[in-house]
């Protein structure tokens, strides 16, 4: 739960940052689609925005709430990628796009998962649903609880696929934290986006994401259209150390949508650099403690901690400690006990919480006296 606050916190303060960008960045690029988001992966700053939080159709972009849960299932070994799943009745007569899967074939949660991500099944989808909840019903509800754990305040789902329903919507920015989620968390399953192709049932179909072809930095993630949403798109593409994901919604055509991703990953990567200010688990500073056994603790981040900035500016960012006195014990390890507030050319960024890298007991009857008499004083 504290990483989520953690997320939601550089989120919303990069929101304004997109939207007023420094002289040094040109503006973006036109694109020419509904809403679209451009994220920085590792600060969660979006660079880029526009219309980012109004409700659409989420389309087969639902798909990666379902991988997630299905990832994570696997994770709590809930199901095994070997393991074999009836296909219901539901599950094969599924509307929309569909890897083929059959009543009287075996098919393994593998299989399944490939013909989800590659081929965009919605009867992989409902076959998944069903192995993991035991119905599509029960695994909705499960998608919308992980929904409001991420902070994904414009997002109702009603079925697993992502097929049209009035209360099935989401935004660019809430699919742009589920995206960054699915990468975080799952690293041994994301490369499974990459894929170009999947056969099953002796047919092959290929992945409808165009940028695994145009641009070797791209690595994933998910494509999705229905006539309402338009040809959507939300593309995740690293050079070096650096990640972005740009999320394009209602575009006009599947090359556009291919073709306004790229615009936008290209603005990010020439204009913006990634720059880490705080390992994890590193000291930020060490700060006293009053009634503890210990007289200082030390704070700092529990994840890296990264900022974006324009290119070529890094050397001018400055980070201020601002912390909670008095702290008074006991603390535990991830209580906020501070924030860090960061500037460019003495602009505020944002200001980000700092918490316990230690915990600190309570101290016995005379060292609490000592501090009580200290508090007085002070």
């Amino acid at each position: 739960m504290r990483s989520f606050l953690f997320l939601l916190s550089l989120g919303l303060a990069a929101a304004s940052f997109a939207q007023s960008p420094s002289p040094a960045v040109p503006s973006p690029p036109a694109i020419a689609a509904r809403s679209y988001l451009l994220l920085d992966y590792h600060s969660q700053q979006a660079l880029a925005a526009q219309a980012a939080n109004e409700r659409v159709e989420p389309a087969s972009l639902t798909k990666l709430m379902t991988a997630y849960l299905t990832f994570a299932a696997l994770k709590q070994k809930q199901i095994q990628l070997a393991q074999p799943v009836p296909v219901s009745e539901r599950a094969w007569k599924a509307e929309g796009s569909r890897m083929f899967i059959e009543p009287k074939k075996p098919v393994t949660v593998e299989e399944l998962m490939r013909g989800m991500i590659v081929q965009s099944g919605n009867d992989a989808c409902i076959a998944l649903a069903e192995a993991v909840a035991g119905s599509e019903e029960v695994f909705v509800q499960m998608m919308n609880r992980e929904a409001q754990r991420f902070g994904m305040k414009d997002t109702s789902f009603t079925n697993a696929s992502g097929l049209p329903d009035p209360k099935h919507y989401s935004t660019a920015y809430d699919l742009g934290l589920l995206a960054a989620a699915l990468i975080r968390d799952f690293p041994e399953n994301y490369p499974l986006y990459s894929l170009r192709e999947y056969r099953y049932n002796n047919i092959t179909q290929p992945n409808r994401n165009r940028l695994l072809w145009l641009d070797p930095n791209v690595d994933g993630m998910k494509t999705g259209y229905t006539e309402n949403a338009g040809f959507c798109l939300i593309a995740s593409a690293k050079r070096g150390a650096r990640r972005l994901l740009s999320v394009v919604l209602g575009a006009n055509s599947d090359s556009g949508r291919a073709q306004e991703s790229q615009k936008l990953l290209n603005y990010g990567f020439q204009f913006y650099d990634s720059v880490k200010l705080y390992d994890k688990g590193q000291a930020v500073s060490t700060l006293e403690v009053l009634k503890g056994t210990e007289s200082r603790l030390k704070a700092g981040f529990l994840t890296d901690f990264y900022i974006s900035v324009p290119r070529g500016l890094a050397d001018q960012l400055k980070a201020d400690l601002v912390s909670m006195q008095p702290l008074v014990a006991p603390i535990g390890v991830g209580q906020k006990v501070g924030v860090v507030k960061v500037t460019l050319q003495d602009k505020l960024l944002g200001e980000y919480p700092v918490v316990a890298l230690q915990s600190v007991e309570i101290a016995g009857f005379f060292g609490r006296a000592w501090d009580g008499m200290r508090l007085w004083f002070k």
